[in-house]
Parts: structure tokens; sequence; C-alpha cells
């Protein structure tokens, strides 16, 4: 007991601000304190990611750098000042992204090479309480399906009937209608180009809009202008 104690004095008296302070360069200290905007560079490919070797991609510190961000964001809220530069978490959040599909890739492709599988979490198509199709992950359970009545409750929800009929009748009859006024926008859209860039470079507007078909777009009534030709 009294070793604790001559321990909890030591520690008490033990000042360590001198050593956090000079662990830290001084130019990287006060670089960006009360800056507006701070600059950053914008975040990494894949085809970047895919030339590192698995120790480099291991040493990325992406989930660090992101969690201060969010801290020096909620800290800029509670001080009631503008946080600089917010991008830098789209930007570390893009390059998790692309870090985490790289990784995935490689697995994938070891997994094909030596057992013929994909090693990834097997799934299914499954049906839910609205009849709406979603991909259900399996997993591992320690009770039988047949005994599992949590289970049931939780996937075995969708029943058709006249009542799941009619939502999906509507459903599906309002994503056609969204899905074609953007075929629409997007074909006079395309005209629009056409119209103020006759030059433009059609491999590029194929690209861009591959849903449309430029032949049929040059062929409408709106493709040319109101004048008559000479």
């Amino acid at each position: 007991m009294a070793n604790l104690r001559v321990m909890c004095k030591l520690l008490k008296n033990l000042n360590i601000s001198n050593v956090k302070a000079h662990s830290i360069p001084s130019d990287r200290r006060y670089k960006n304190w009360g800056a507006q905007e701070v600059k950053s560079g914008r975040s990494w490919k894949k085809e970047e990611l895919r030339l590192k070797s698995n120790s480099d991609l291991h040493k990325y510190v992406l989930l660090k750098e992101r969690n201060m961000l969010l801290t020096m964001e909620e800290e800029a809220k509670a001080q009631i000042q503008l946080f600089p530069s917010p991008e830098r978490i789209d930007k570390v959040e893009d390059s998790m992204e692309n870090l985490e599909s790289v990784i995935r890739e490689r697995n994938v492709a070891y997994h094909k090479l030596e057992t013929g599988r994909t090693g990834e979490r097997p799934y299914k198509m499954s049906k839910n309480a609205f009849g709406l199709r979603y991909r259900h992950e399996m997993s591992e359970y320690t009770m039988p399906k047949h005994m599992n009545k949590d289970w049931y409750e939780e996937f075995r929800s969708y029943k058709h009937d006249r009542y799941t009929e009619q939502f999906l009748l509507k459903y599906r009859e309002k994503s056609y209608v969204s899905k074609r006024r953007q075929q629409i926008r997007d074909f006079n859209h395309v005209i629009h180009l056409l119209n103020r860039f006759p030059d433009m470079d059609m491999q590029a507007l194929k690209e861009q809009y591959p849903n449309v078909d430029i032949e049929k777009a040059k062929a409408s009534r709106k493709y040319g202008g109101h004048f008559a030709p000479k």
C-alpha cells in the first residue's frame, strides 16, 4: 500500500508537457494554427494504390487521420468557429474506400488462386417485409434454423398478399416514371449540348451519356436550331 502511494505521488508530480511539446516539430505544431484554409492534396486513387505492396498499404493511417479531423470539427463547433477546409474529411473517406477496395481485390484473387472461391462472406438474394429484393449476407448460428424463432421473425417477415402486391405495383410504376423522366432529361440535355457545341468530341459525349442514342438525338426536330437551312 505504501509503494502504491509513493507511485501515485511520483505520477502526480511528473510533468510530461515538455516532453509532448518537444516531441512534435515546431513547424508542424504552429503551421496551421488560426488558418482559415488548410491546403491538402487529393484523395488516393485505386490505380495508385494498386502499385503499392501489402506492407505499404498497411502503413496508411487514414483511420487515425479521419478521427483527428472529426475531433477538430466537433471542437470547432463547440467553439462556434468555422472548421477550416472541411473537404479533407471527404478526401480521407474516399481514400479509405479505395484502399479497402484494393485490399479486397487482392484477397479475392488470393483465395481464388488457392481455394477456387472468393473468400467473401456468402450471401443470397431475399425479400424483405415489403417484397423488395435485397442482399442477405449469411452467417453461422448456434441454433438450428427450424428452432430459431428470432431468425424467423427477422428474415421470414415477407408475406405475399394483396396489400403487398398493390405496394409493389405502385413502387415499380414510380421507379419506371422516375427512370423515364431521367432518360428524357438526358436526351434533351444532349441535344442542347450538340446545338451549343457542334464540334464537340462525340466519343466523350457517348462516355458521359451512354444511355442516350446520339444519332437519334441528331435526327430530332430540336437539333439544329429554329432556322431554315440554306
